[in-house]
């Protein structure tokens, strides 16, 4: 019984011992639940943060696409702007489109490539700016389009009973330091064209005393006036006229028409003053300008045909166009050029012919092939007979017009843009693609000269022309320079068998692109020059000093002319414009005459009866050089 007894009392324990496990499992799972508590806690807490974040991406995103459409919508503006104004003339409106310029690439059948399409290199632009809206209509649009205003210009305050001078804008044309499309601050708001704006005032021209303060707070203090305020210091640029601000310059050093301006040099007396004669309008780009030798009658050429006008009134005379012609695509006339009588005008086109056309009865008297490529430039001799072209097959080629043969070939290395004759006829110059100037013996056919080497030019040169007195050479480069060489030929020597290099005496910096076309005045005193930045310049040819920069035309100027009977030079430009204007000493302008009659320079025939004596203006230019090995002698090809 006993030990029954005790194996009860020990079974008793179990209970309590299963108690405790029970407990400790509760303790635990109710230690879990607190856990997975906290944990869940922590997870809403970082979902909600997640939430938030989410919320923000989106309205981030939110407002960067309406950011996104809002710079979308403000370019879309800004092209449609530049489209419908990039050939605005100043007279409001916008004009009907112009046709593409004259397609000329790279390569050995198209030399020049779009020089004003803007396409290949110096970061010029090609074509001039868009013109700037008007400020009001502007602010409007950006208000439209949630856009911030542009800061007002500030306009000083002028005593009482003083009006506030609005001086009248240049249309078309940006001021200050982007008013050619190049600088590094942004133009300030100015007005659309034909539209005035205002223009900060200069300060009073004396003291003028302030009636707004009351009476004198002490006695004994002086009466307040106004200061005048200091004229703005002009930056000092060097022949980078182009960089002075328009609106600061004083009035003797600037000068303002409708739809242009010019600058004057401040930093060298003023010695010539400019004005604007006609504008002669046509349908297409003006590739080439050029005066008739008696100075009456001027000649461009376009696309297709060549026009003359009447240089006293600026009516058309005359328009020359082959009607044998394909009629399919374009044919741009690239160089004209009077015979010294004013019976014929020479035209070289795209179509590598020259023809020789009978200004009066309007027929085609002579027709010349032979060159490869494109004629780029030509140039008439003083007897009336020969005619010199340059083309991009790489030959300067001599034609009788009497006979109709090519009497004279001379060879280079790259392609020929431009080729001048000088004064007495002895040398032939042309400028190339493969950077140099080449001068020859007219005679012999010698290659005497190369111009080059490290005062050289460093890129392909677009133009040349000889000084009056035919010892200088100047020549125009897409380096962005113009260079006056000496030349070192000893004329009296008959044969000259080796070749020298010429000197660079000058150079003439301060163009901001292509300098595209150079010429001397008929005096020699000034070198002018024409610029892909849409600029013409006068240079000093003795101090290499730029006396003045001309703004005349809304894009590239491709050529420039001086008159032969001086006071007049012509521009022809991308804008479809040629104009004629004249150049004469300051306070001088007077009614616009003409001589009756023309004294002309004796001829000069060389000994076997060979003629070349003229000056060649260039045609059109090059873009894109191609660089090859000079040889120190071209090849001479006589056509019997």
């Amino acid at each position: 019984m006993s030990g029954m007894y005790n194996s009860h009392r020990g079974m008793v324990a179990a209970p309590s011992r299963l108690n405790e496990l029970l407990d400790q499992v509760r303790a635990e799972f109710e230690t879990q639940q607190v856990r997975n508590g906290d944990y869940e806690l922590k997870i809403q807490q970082q979902v909600q943060e997640m939430d938030v974040i989410r919320q923000t991406v989106f309205q981030l995103e939110a407002a960067h696409t309406a950011m996104k459409q809002k710079y979308e919508d403000e370019i879309a503006r800004l092209t449609r702007e530049l489209d419908a104004r990039g050939g605005a003339h100043g007279h409001g409106g916008a004009p009907p489109p112009q046709p593409a310029p004259p397609s000329i690439g790279h390569g050995p059948r198209d030399l020049f490539g779009g020089i004003m399409s803007g396409q290949g290199g110096q970061n010029g632009p090609g074509l001039a700016p868009p013109q700037p809206q008007d400020q009001q209509q502007q602010q409007q649009q950006q208000q439209q389009q949630h856009i911030p205003p542009p800061p007002p210009v500030a306009v000083q305050q002028l005593p009482p009973n003083q009006p506030p001078q609005q001086p009248q804008p240049v249309p078309g044309y940006a001021q200050g330091s982007f008013m050619n499309g190049y600088g590094t601050q942004p133009p300030l708001p100015t007005a659309s064209p034909g539209a005035k704006r205002s223009r900060p005032p200069p300060g009073p021209g004396t003291p003028q005393q302030n009636q707004s303060q009351g009476p004198y707070q002490d006695p004994r203090a002086s009466p307040q006036v106004a200061r005048p305020s200091p004229v703005p210091a002009l930056p000092s640029v060097g022949n980078n006229l182009a960089d002075l601000n328009l609106d600061h310059m004083p009035p003797g050093q600037k000068k303002e028409g409708s739809d242009w301006f010019a600058i004057f040099n401040p930093r060298v007396p003023r010695m010539l003053d400019v004005d604007l004669v006609h504008t002669l309008e046509h349908h297409s780009v003006v590739c080439c300008v050029r005066f008739s030798q008696d100075g009456k009658y001027i000649a461009t050429g376009c696309n297709r045909s060549a026009q003359i006008f009447d240089v006293q009134t600026g009516h058309k005379v005359t328009q020359l166009q082959d009607e044998t012609v394909d009629r399919d695509g374009d044919l741009y006339i690239r160089s004209v050029c009077f015979s010294p009588d004013g019976r014929y005008l020479a035209t070289g086109a795209e179509d590598k012919q020259i023809r020789v056309w009978d200004i009066q009865n309007r027929v085609i008297r002579h027709t010349f092939h032979g060159h490869e490529q494109d004629i780029y430039s030509l140039d008439f001799a003083r007897n009336g007979r020969h005619i010199a072209s340059g083309s991009g097959d790489r030959t300067v080629r001599v034609w009788d017009i009497d006979s109709g043969q090519n009497v004279l070939t001379l060879s280079i290395e790259d392609g020929v843009t431009t080729v001048a004759i000088s004064p007495d006829g002895k040398l032939v110059a042309a400028g190339s693609l493969d950077k140099s100037v080449r001068v020859w013996d007219a005679h012999t056919g010698y290659l005497i000269e190369r111009l080059e080497g490290p005062d050289g030019h460093r890129d392909s040169v677009y133009s040349v022309a000889f000084s009056p007195n035919g010892r200088e050479l100047v020549s125009g480069s897409l380096d962005k320079t113009i260079k006056m060489w000496e030349l070192h030929t000893t004329r009296n020597v008959p044969n000259i068998t080796g070749t020298t290099r010429g000197k660079c005496t000058k150079t003439f910096e301060g163009h901001k692109d292509f300098v595209l076309s150079v010429a001397l005045t008929p005096d020699g005193k000034w070198v002018l020059s024409g610029s892909k930045d849409r600029g013409v310049q006068f240079w000093d040819p003795v101090t290499a000093s730029a006396q003045l920069m001309l703004q005349g035309h809304k894009n590239s100027v491709i050529s420039v002319a001086p008159s032969p009977t001086g006071g007049l030079f012509a521009t022809g430009s991308g804008d479809m414009r040629a104009r004629i204007w004249r150049l004469v000493p300051p306070n001088s302008l007077s009614p616009f005459s003409f001589p009756n009659t023309l004294e002309m320079p004796p001829s000069h025939a060389l000994s076997d009866g060979f003629f070349l004596s003229s000056l060649s203006l260039p045609a059109w230019h090059p873009l894109t050089p191609q660089t090859a090995n000079g040889g120190e002698c071209a090849d001479l090809v006589s056509a019997s």
